[in-house]
């Protein structure tokens, strides 16, 4: 029989370090040809090192890489397409340390290919393809000057025996992306865009002979419209993602040999889905289709925020569900081979593992799991789509988590607190999963909700334009807009309301609790709190980002003065705790540190923790534990619980 006890105060076996635990990091698979399963894997037990894991048919996963290597890339600083495998025993790599481009046989030390820079870092490798018949490995490069100038982004080619120069194939623009090779070995396909566009917002996709790269030629894109991922299929012909239409949809391209019709590239629509099948390309080698030897195309497709595998079989134009229980690819890679497609995914019975599905057998197995312990099924709360009215008469979206917890339930006549979950980017989005950190909430008796804000991705592009010109306005509106929601249906306490967020759900999560006053506590991990500052000193990939969310800078100085929660901390008086990295480049301490003194000078409440080796989006065991007990504590206080667990003092100026 359950207990009564008070929200809040629950007692629960999920423990900050099993949340950790639970938070190896998977992805980027592929496979081999002899049948083995390869993938990424960050480890927050070793500082968050990476290191690239091979399971063979029928064996046990292990370490392909040397124990000292980190396998992650700085280009753009989110980083992605770190790693490619070459054959079924050798495999390429970029080392974090140095940021070179090494080669690796199975059992053999590395081989550095790129050249050592003149500074640590200064030269920045990702998304590499072989050709196999020129010896050379092809992929983007970031050079930093380091006299103040801004990086420069380029595709070069760089040789696999590491014995030639590096030679520049494609530059001149701002940035580049997916440098692919067609099967034959003719043609090269690339992606580009310029400032102020990000990639989700408009991009270019160019096609050039391989023996004469600067014979180039548009093909799709332009300033209104994204391209994401240009694929070869095996019959060579080309296919990518544009949301032309609206929504990220997949198109073919005609033979690249046959004359241009008119000024118009011949392209073929595949699919017209009222859904995306494409995401926002934060970071480099993001797949988020393959192709089967059939024919058929697999493919991740989001729809209001709930991702599923899909097949587009050949001849078809619909697609077809596959029945897994998978709703959250994460930024998804899909790897083919065969019949089969390995991706790493969870859902909302289902723990993150790097998966296998065979097409042939219609079985999905689970390779390798995010934790070995995995978390008892019944503490695990059944997220619930909501939808909800928010500003200008307009509707927003979100995942609700209620407590869950069998040995208790809540006092009669008593609400429970409730968490507000924002994403990243804040061109991201919230999908229904299994996730130790909601849970670790949950099972404490704290209800979470996790919002889709205009905004966000996954629900088309004009929804994802919401936020264009209004950062720092209908984010966090929509976020009061769901916490009401559920306050006002009876499933959380409205005096007990909190928001949390890292980088720009950090910022929604400052402006709401200076611009508004629905929440009694908050917590920022690495948000902006000057969106003037993130302007100025922000790296090249999103350093002109605020012109579409904001408006030009310094032309509308006033207007980024006016949204950042800095210069209105007079108006604060909610409690706020503050998680910051000392080693962010992408929103500065400095940030966080004048937050933190405005709040002492104002006499809230308040606490702040800085982590030396954290950079954006904390990384090591110890850090993530810290964050956890902290933030609970920070709750209790302030909520007014007092939690079961044996927390580490925390002090609150």
């Amino acid at each position: 029989m359950a207990a009564r006890a008070p929200y809040g105060s629950w007692s629960s076996p999920i423990r900050p370090a099993d949340v950790v635990r639970a938070g190896r990091r998977l992805g980027s698979p592929a496979l081999a040809p002899d049948g083995a399963v390869w993938w990424l894997e960050g480890r927050p037990e070793e500082g968050g090192r990476a290191a690239l894991m091979r399971c063979p048919p029928g064996g046990e996963p292990r370490e392909a890489t040397l124990p000292t290597a980190n396998v992650r890339s700085r280009a753009h600083e989110y980083g992605g397409g770190s790693w490619l495998l070459v054959d079924e025993r050798e495999f390429l790599y970029v080392e974090f340390f140095d940021q070179r481009l090494y080669r690796q046989r199975l059992g053999g030390e590395p081989l550095p290919l790129t050249p050592e820079p003149e500074r640590p870092a200064a030269l920045r490798y990702a998304d590499m393809r072989v050709d196999p018949a020129r010896g050379r490995v092809i992929c983007v490069r970031e050079a930093h000057p380091g006299d103040g100038a801004e990086p420069r982004n380029e595709i070069v080619s760089v040789p696999l025996d590491g014995s030639g120069e590096v030679t520049v194939l494609a530059g001149g623009r701002d940035f580049y992306s997916y440098p692919r090779i067609s099967p034959d070995g003719a043609w090269l396909a690339w992606t580009c865009w310029d400032h102020p566009n990000m990639p989700w917002d408009g991009t270019e996709l160019w096609l050039a002979p391989l023996d004469d790269p600067g014979d180039a030629r548009l093909l799709a894109g332009g300033p209104a419209e994204s391209v994401f991922q240009p694929e070869w299929d095996p019959e060579g012909r080309l296919h990518f993602v544009s949301d032309r239409d609206g929504w990220w949809n997949l198109y073919r391209a005609g033979d690249p040999a046959a004359e241009l019709s008119g000024e118009q590239w011949p392209v073929v629509q595949l699919t017209e889905e009222k859904a995306d099948l494409g995401h926002p390309q934060w970071l480099f080698g993001g797949a988020t289709y393959a192709f089967l030897a059939d024919g058929t195309i697999v493919a991740v497709r989001t729809e209001r925020g709930t991702e599923r595998l899909y097949a587009l079989e050949p001849g078809a134009w619909g697609m077809t569900d596959l029945g897994l229980p998978y709703t959250s690819f994460g930024f998804p890679v899909l790897a083919a081979r065969g019949s089969r497609v390995a991706f790493v995914a969870c859902g909302p019975t289902e723990p993150t593992a790097v998966v296998v599905y065979d097409a042939a057998t219609r079985r999905a197995e689970a390779v390798r799991p995010a934790s070995e312990e995995g978390i008892d099924p019944e503490y695990v709360p059944r997220p619930r789509p909501i939808e909800f009215p928010t500003g200008d008469g307009e509707t927003a979206y979100g995942f609700f988590y209620p407590p869950t917890n069998p040995g208790f339930e809540g006092p009669e006549g008593e609400l429970p607190p409730l968490l507000v979950f924002l994403h990243g980017g804040p061109t991201s989005h919230a999908t229904p999963e299994q996730s130790p950190e909601i849970a670790f909430w949950t099972s404490r008796g704290i209800g979470v909700v996790d919002v889709n804000y205009r905004g966000s991705s996954g629900h088309g592009r004009a929804y994802r334009e919401r936020l264009r010109g209004n950062w720092g306005v209908v984010d966090w509106e929509d976020c009061v807009a769901a916490a009401l929601h559920l306050a006002r249906s009876g499933e959380a306490d409205r005096e007990r309301l909190a928001i949390r967020g890292g980088s720009a759900g950090g910022y929604a999560t400052l402006c709401a609790l200076v611009f508004g006053d629905a929440f009694a506590a908050g917590a920022s991990y690495y948000g902006v709190a000057d969106a003037e500052t993130l302007a100025r000193d922000t790296h090249k990939f999103e350093s002109r980002y605020l012109d579409g969310l904001i408006g030009p800078y310094p032309e509308r100085a006033d207007l980024y003065r006016e949204r950042s929660p800095i210069h209105h901390v007079e108006r604060l008086r909610t409690p706020v705790i503050l998680f910051q990295g000392l080693e962010d480049e992408i929103v500065p301490p400095s940030q966080a540190e004048a937050m933190a003194a405005a709040l002492r000078r104002n006499g809230v409440p308040s606490a702040y923790l800085a982590f030396p080796g954290e950079q954006h989006g904390f990384r090591r065991a110890e850090t993530e534990i810290r964050c956890l007990e902290a933030e609970l504590a920070f709750y209790g206080r302030v909520l007014g619980f007092q939690p079961a667990d044996d927390l580490a003092p925390l002090p609150i100026r």
